[in-house]
């Protein structure tokens, strides 16, 4: 159960049928996990933090301005406090400290994909929240440390977003921005070659990278995911487009 990367771009994705969502359901009728782990850019705590909780999500609208159909949607997962405690005890085994939060629902980082990769809500869903101030490596290190769950049969996947400036987005441009495209180019080359001592210094080794990156919330989920595949396997892009010039939806197996 090789660990992803996806990109969960605008919360409409949920009630749309595009290219990419059609992707996402592929990708989800192609794989059974026993659980799945998400760590998403939409929940920011200091400490990791791990939803621990058997009952139904309540399912969180944390956007505004959209159609009232999408405030409609309801992805009634269930969590795992048993695969809340192993991603607890893999990452405390590491030294890194966790939190356990029994009551939050699932935001648009989660749902919003999930419904389309397993529309039965019928897989239980453990939320990991990001810290974005965090160092590359240290991302990095958080998936590594949970590296394991592939063999148990536990979907891992970092949700996010590589290129990720709303600021520098161009609304109805199809064509992407080549800033944009060389800065996935350059991350795509050094995770080919694993190059992790570059990919740590993104920010100041990628091309673009303070205009692809403003703020590392969206971004650091791909570390995470990276960190948690296999050093030996090369990674493999499994979706890449761009919509409104400049938003990124590359997405990774590793």
């Amino acid at each position: 159960m090789k660990p992803l990367f996806l990109a969960h771009g605008s919360p409409m994705l949920a009630v749309e049928q595009n290219e990419y969502s059609r992707f996402l359901q592929h990708i989800g009728a192609n794989m059974k996990p026993d659980a799945i782990v998400i760590f998403t850019a939409h929940w920011e705590t200091e400490a990791v933090t791990i939803s621990s909780k058997d009952d139904e999500y309540e399912t969180i609208y944390d956007f505004y301005g959209f159609p009232d159909e999408l405030y409609q949607v309801k992805y009634p997962a269930k969590g795992s406090t048993k695969v809340a405690a192993l991603v607890g005890k893999l990452l405390s085994d590491k030294g890194i400290p966790v939190a356990y939060d029994e009551t939050r629902g699932l935001d648009h980082g989660s749902w919003t994909m999930l419904k389309h990769m397993f529309p039965l809500a019928d897989i239980p869903v453990v939320q990991v929240s990001v810290n974005p101030y965090r160092s590359a490596e240290e991302q990095y290190r958080i998936g590594e440390a949970l590296r394991s769950l592939s063999s148990q049969n536990i979907l891992l996947i970092g949700s996010g977003v590589t290129v990720h400036n709303l600021r520098a987005v161009k609304w109805g441009q199809k064509e992407p921005e080549s800033w944009a495209v060389e800065f996935d180019d350059w991350l795509i080359e050094k995770m080919n070659e694993h190059d992790t001592e570059s990919l740590f210094k993104y920010d100041s080794l990628a091309p673009h990278a303070r205009m692809a990156v403003p703020r590392a919330e969206h971004f650091v989920p791909l570390y995470i995911a990276l960190g948690g595949g296999d050093p030996e396997t090369a990674p493999k892009i499994v979706y890449r487009n761009y919509e409104f010039g400049t938003l990124s939806y590359l997405s990774m197996q590793f």
